[in-house]
């Protein structure tokens, strides 16, 4: 896979990117959509395909991006489909400041120093080349104004940006309500953006990661003692909280 064109998870948090303020909205989402944009990026270099709502390894051969080829080497350990919803609901510590090092890296962002209440030291990000961000919104409100069907890669970049709560960051106000209600459409478009951005949603709401067991008999309980089995499994759990960083990332 070349590095010609930006990926997906790159396109998704310049998206996030205030451009004053050099912070990410929406970061504890984001952290979820940038795990979720890596599975589309993999889709869309045929590296993986959905299998109901599982992800299934299907060419194991490197893409060229180290950062995608971690993910898809940890889902092909393993061994079988993973749900998309227990995938993107694991433990993800850094991923949103791997990406943002890569960006800096290919001056697509600068760092800019600075200290938190005067003490924490903090690092924001600022856009280098603006037109990059530009052209990134200007197909999705191309895709919005016109209602034409977007290619994959904008109809999958819709999906998580609606997935991840960035409608009210990108068309704030009430005078952006059709907007974000255009976006929120969009998901249709592409069958593994859409299923990556619903496993994104559900992992923020708590619906459970397992499906739930078949009801058993009036009267009978798991074995065990334990919980009757009509009663639905746990929800996934959120990410952990960073703990307290010699250098914080912008949120």
């Amino acid at each position: 896979m070349g590095r010609s064109r930006r990926t997906i998870p790159e396109e998704l948090l310049l998206l996030a990117l205030d451009p004053t303020t050099g912070t990410t909205a929406q970061p504890q989402s984001l952290d979820l959509g940038l795990a979720g944009a890596q599975l589309v990026e993999l889709a869309l270099a045929g590296r993986i395909a959905p299998d109901g709502d599982r992800i299934a390894v299907v060419a194991p051969r490197p893409t060229g991006d180290p950062t995608l080829d971690c993910a898809l080497e940890l889902l092909r350990r393993r061994g079988a489909p993973v749900r998309a919803v227990n995938w993107i609901g694991g433990p993800r510590l850094g991923l949103r400041q791997t990406y943002l090092s890569h960006l800096e890296r290919c001056g697509m962002v600068h760092a800019v120093a600075g200290q938190m209440c005067g003490v924490l030291p903090t690092t924001r990000y600022q856009a280098t080349d603006t037109e990059i961000s530009r052209e990134i919104r200007a197909r999705l409100d191309s895709a919005i104004r016109t209602g034409v069907p977007p290619d994959p890669r904008t109809a999958a970049l819709a999906a998580l940006a609606h997935a991840v709560g960035l409608g009210k960051h990108l068309y704030p106000g009430n005078e952006g309500r059709s907007s974000r209600s255009r976006l929120r459409d969009l998901i249709r478009h592409d069958p593994m953006g859409g299923l990556v951005a619903h496993a994104v949603m559900d992992v923020q709401n708590g619906v459970a990661a397992q499906p739930r067991r078949s009801p058993a008999p009036p009267g009978r309980q798991a074995a065990g003692g334990s919980r009757p089995a009509t009663e639905p499994a746990r929800g996934v759990p959120m990410q952990p909280r960073h703990g307290t960083m010699a250098r914080a990332v912008a949120h």
